[in-house]
């Protein structure tokens, strides 16, 4: 009933105060400072999606639910109740372009009219059954990627799959597969070592989050787990002493979302994969991020000769367009040595979710798609690189590839995430001092052309 209420409250005009959910206070708007409540509804009144006031449906809802939800994010006051393509509506029926994609998980758009029917057909007939039982659907979408993925180019030896929940659980997969792998090459149990990079992002699970080097993440929850060891991204002179016969793993982002939009270069991955052999560890690549189309390609490494393919591969996010899915993909190697109870998981395999994810699979490895996000991507550098001309005190660099572009800044770019919020446009940071642009990959380009504009007057607004 209080929902239905905050509905009906949807029309209410905005005020001028801003209310604030969570346990840090996010600030609405970063501009001017201090103003009077005059000027506070003049601005408003001049912007076309300015933040839900303190009587609004959206704060009313936010103060009713709040107080019940563990604090760990930091939200801004708009809440979100429908969305159909690259648009979001919340519940003052503001509208906004979406170039976040729920962070590069909504690759066909919100609300995809193909999952949604499969959702409602697959919910009337069999939603789980537990991994104690064989279903059509998991064998089908792990059959799916396998054969996705050598018809791309990719990891060619690519065999077999788990099907978990999410990304970090395909993370925590890969992790325990390579421990076990270790200690079958070598019983004495000393190669259990797994190398990862700094400014790395691979999960919030404990396996996962000490393959995550960054204080921000880890302290919190240490002591890590043992046997990590980290290094430098693109450091190709380092692989020798960083990758040794200890090594059981080395995961890697072609790409890191998280960590910037930092591209790895193909002559590191080289490198890298080649010092593997050498040792006998294996390559994880985690394109939880960067995978399933998302850089023009099926999977962001498939450029890269056979010799540098992985022999772990990790997916999630577009995996299930919104519903959550991991999947962990294995060669032999790997898979000849993983034996019934090694591991396990609940959820995971359900036939609900894997039969979405394979229509997904489906989707997002036809050529004319792929074909499209290279376009895509000319058409949004094109647009930063006459910004970064424009505004070349603020705008250092534009780095990425496909639809996985950031723009680096000389400065925090709360002010500009703000300020593009309340003019329509959603988009979100990573690392330090970088917007990151991850939209659905079947944004039209009139949607880019109307999100380099919004983006424009966001900076404009932010440098008076």
């Amino acid at each position: 009933m209080a929902f239905r209420a905050s509905l009906r409250l949807a029309a209410k005009p905005a005020c001028t105060a801003r209310f604030y959910s969570q346990a840090a206070a996010v600030p609405t708007s970063t501009l001017g400072g201090a103003v009077s409540n005059t000027a506070q509804i003049k601005r408003d009144a001049s912007l076309p999606n300015a933040d839900p006031s303190a009587d609004s449906a959206s704060a009313a809802l936010v103060r009713e639910h709040a107080p019940y939800m563990v604090a760990t994010y930091s939200r801004p006051p708009p809440v979100f109740i429908r969305g159909e393509g690259s648009y979001l509506w919340d519940i003052e029926n503001r509208k906004y372009l979406d170039l976040t994609a729920g962070i590069a998980v909504n690759s066909l758009g919100h609300c995809e009219p193909g999952v949604s029917k499969l959702m409602a057909e697959q919910a009337k007939t069999l939603v789980h059954a537990s991994n104690l039982y064989y279903n059509p659907w998991t064998g089908a979408l792990s059959k799916l990627l396998v054969e996705k993925t050598l018809e791309s180019g990719a990891m060619h030896d690519a065999t077999a799959v788990f099907v978990c929940n999410s990304g970090s659980e395909a993370n925590e997969a890969g992790i325990k597969f390579a421990r076990k792998v270790g200690k079958v090459l070598d019983p004495s149990g000393a190669k259990v070592e797994i190398v990862s990079f700094r400014n790395a992002f691979h999960g919030r699970t404990m396996g996962s989050l000490s393959a995550t080097p960054n204080p921000k993440y880890q302290a919190p929850f240490a002591p890590m787990v043992p046997g990590f060891r980290v290094g430098d991204y693109n450091d190709i002179a380092a692989i020798p002493e960083l990758v040794t016969e200890k090594t059981c793993s080395v995961i890697v982002e072609p790409i890191q979302g998280e960590g910037g939009v930092q591209v790895a270069s193909d002559e590191f991955l080289i490198a890298l994969a080649k010092r593997c052999r050498e040792v006998g560890a294996l390559l994880h690549y985690d394109e939880i991020q960067c995978g399933l189309g998302r850089t023009g390609e099926l999977w962001a490494h498939g450029r890269l000769p056979k010799e540098a393919h992985p022999d772990i591969l990790t997916t999630a996010k577009a995996l299930g367009n919104g519903f959550p899915i991991g999947a962990t993909i294995v060669n032999a190697n790997v898979a000849e040595k993983i034996k019934i109870g090694d591991h396990g998981t609940t959820f995971g395999g359900n036939p609900l979710a894997c039969r979405l994810a394979h229509y997904i699979v489906s989707r997002l490895s036809e050529p004319a798609l792929l074909e499209d996000v290279h376009a895509k991507s000319e058409t949004f550098i094109r647009g930063f690189e006459d910004l970064r001309a424009k505004y070349p005190e603020l705008i250092k660099e534009v780095r990425g590839r496909g639809l996985i572009l950031g723009l680096q800044l000389t400065e925090d770019p709360t002010p500009i995430v703000t300020a593009a919020r309340e003019r329509g446009m959603l988009v979100i940071t990573a690392g330090t001092n970088t917007l990151r642009f991850v939209p659905s990959l079947t944004i039209s380009k009139a949607e880019i052309g109307e999100g380099l504009k919004i983006l424009e007057e966001a900076i404009v607004a932010t440098r008076s």
